[in-house]
């Protein structure tokens, strides 16, 4: 019985953890090329940067200025606000990593 109850548990925590590792796109208007891009992009500088924040909104930030030209902000962190203008078609706004919130925008 107690085995079961184990099993089930960490049943349970692998779900968790696969759901939290998946990107969540929470608001968009970019085009949809344009939007997997940036998403998968992100996931990787996350990924790579997993202890360093400040590293993956950088490397976000530079990739997309050389792939779709200058003027991108990028801003990776946990439990933050935001109120910004930004260009129509060059936001992107995501969860990764249960905890972790990435917002992508375009001001010029």
């Amino acid at each position: 019985m107690e085995d079961q109850q184990e099993g089930k548990k960490e049943e349970k925590e692998t779900d968790y953890r696969r759901l939290q590792s998946y990107p969540l796109i929470r608001h968009s208007d970019m085009n949809e090329e344009m939007r997997t891009e940036t998403m998968e992009l992100c996931v990787t500088a996350c990924e790579k940067f997993s202890n360093n924040n400040e590293t993956a909104a950088k490397m976000i930030k530079e990739t997309m200025d050389k792939k779709f030209g200058a003027s991108w902000h990028a801003v990776v962190g946990e439990g933050y606000g935001f109120e910004i203008a930004h260009e129509v078609k060059n936001l992107l706004y995501m969860f990764f990593g249960g905890n972790l919130a990435i917002t992508v925008w375009k001001c010029s």
